[in-house]
């Protein structure tokens, strides 16, 4: 998913607040903030309370509902044409574009289906980050730029080229890794295997050196994460992350029937960072709600502190190569992706225009599912103009 295709609904919406007040940011946070306990009961709020204008944030919300994705089929007919021949499995229907609207962590907006799990795409590759963020945490891995291979010895870091890529490496999508995982070539070699996405053989470059979006690389960096951990990422996911912030039971993360790893003597599955091949993190609008508040909340869930702040920073500052790009997340810090938008925005992006966007500067999550969300457009709809309004409202 590219930074071009970002979406400026919540922008426009809080180009509507009217009344002036000072920021409330994630730092600022305290045990006293509201989080939503498990289930599906979840305290709204009222524009105004919140410090939109009701009218305009009602417009906002009726246009989104307009904005039905026209990458992805609702029955994923396209999908190997997009993105090559599959490995795992796809369902046959998805919701319409849904989402919701989070101010202080209350529900200021919802529309569509939000309740249903579906395909996310590469918002997976985020929570694979915070995976990341909890194995330094708990001294899994000492250091994140540390070798891959002084912790994994399974042969996907032996040769000359592997052997010194990182952790962050791989977190920045800077691993240059070679080789073939789970039948697909990280070198993007074949139509077939690739769709649309197909690439040609390059020479490759030192690890640390050169970004590219590649999903064979972040899988290897998931099969690499499950032999340090040694057991499967969803047991990680849902002990670690999911149960902590009451997340629902209906959430899946499914992998390719062949992406299957010995460890320890054990048959385990080995996780995907997207839905580019099938499988992948299915889940729910609400539930990526939840995930993107215990980021703006620095980590930390009512008075659990999930992953810890410092590797929140860490994960959302950008490298010295490539795009706007963090440990797994697009910022917005130079090249503005999002021009009216904070430099401390970020998002979680997947193929369809599934996207979990934060806001920590104005308290802000946004979950918006199968949409186009065409900023210029939007814009237009909205005739108003995102984040240059004196008197925002924010409080």
């Amino acid at each position: 998913m590219r930074t071009k295709n970002l979406l400026l609904f919540a922008l426009a919406a809080l180009g509507a607040c009217t009344r002036p007040a000072t920021p409330t940011t994630s730092a600022t946070a305290g045990p006293a903030d509201y989080f939503p306990a498990a289930g599906t009961e979840w305290r709204h709020q009222a524009p105004r309370a919140a410090g939109f204008d009701s009218a305009r944030l009602a417009a906002a919300v009726a246009f989104a509902q307009t904005q039905e994705t026209t990458q992805m089929t609702p029955n994923f007919s396209t999908q190997e044409e997009i993105f090559g021949k599959l490995l795992g499995p796809m369902p046959t229907s998805r919701a319409a574009t849904n989402g919701l609207l989070l101010r202080h962590g209350y529900v200021v907006a919802e529309w569509g289906d939000t309740q249903r799990p579906d395909p996310t795409y590469s918002v997976a590759k985020s929570f694979l980050s915070t995976i990341l963020g909890i194995s330094i945490d708990r001294g899994l891995i000492k250091n994140i730029q540390d070798p891959v291979a002084s912790y994994v010895h399974d042969g996907g870091y032996e040769s000359t080229q592997n052997k010194p890529i990182t952790w962050e490496h791989h977190a920045r999508q800077t691993s240059e890794w070679e080789g073939e995982l789970w039948g697909k070539n990280a070198n993007f070699i074949g139509h077939e295997a690739f769709g649309k996405g197909e690439r040609k053989p390059r020479v490759l470059q030192a690890p640390g050196t050169y970004f590219e979006y590649n999903d064979v690389r972040i899988n290897r960096m998931a099969l690499s994460l499950l032999r340090v951990w040694q057991r499967p990422l969803p047991t990680v996911l849902k002990q670690e992350i999911m149960d902590p912030i009451g997340a629902s039971t209906t959430w899946q993360w499914i992998p390719y029937p062949n992406a299957v790893a010995t460890v320890n003597g054990k048959q385990m599955p080995s996780m995907s960072g997207g839905t580019r091949w099938g499988g992948g993190l299915v889940i729910s609008a609400r539930d990526e709600a939840r995930f993107g508040y215990l980021l703006l909340r620095q980590g930390r869930w009512d008075r659990r502190q999930v992953v810890s702040p410092a590797w929140v920073k860490q994960a959302t500052t950008p490298g010295p190569v490539g795009p706007d790009y963090g440990y797994l997340w697009w910022l917005n810090t130079t090249q503005k992706a999002w021009p009216d938008a904070p430099a401390t925005s970020y998002a979680a992006l997947g193929a369809g225009q599934n996207t979990i966007w934060i806001d920590p500067e104005h308290d802000l999550v946004l979950v918006w599912r199968w949409h186009n969300g065409s900023p210029n457009e939007l814009s237009g709809q909205l005739k108003v103009t995102v984040y240059s309004v004196p008197t925002l409202g924010m409080r």
